[in-house]
């Protein structure tokens, strides 16, 4: 698993609140998206999103992780820049 991949996926999936959304703006498959989320949870032995059949909302943890993906990817975004 791409761990920066992994969590660039669940953060948009979170931000959109679909895995259809998500994966159309990361040009990725519907399945590949939610393996994606799926192999995150599995390596942080965590449940970060609960699904339905119509959406897709965050847990406490995934609220917790989410802030830190987003300061994760920020830093990663302006180190890149830089």
């Amino acid at each position: 698993m791409d761990q920066l991949v992994a969590m660039r996926v669940f953060s948009r999936v979170a931000e959109r609140g679909s895995f259809g959304k998500a994966a159309d703006e990361l040009e990725l498959s519907r399945p590949a998206a939610s393996a994606h989320a799926a192999a995150l949870e599995k390596h942080l032995g965590a449940r970060l999103l609960n699904r339905t059949t119509r959406r897709v909302s965050l847990t406490a943890e995934g609220t917790e992780f989410l802030a830190r993906t987003r300061r994760i990817l920020e830093e990663l975004r302006d180190a890149e820049e830089t």
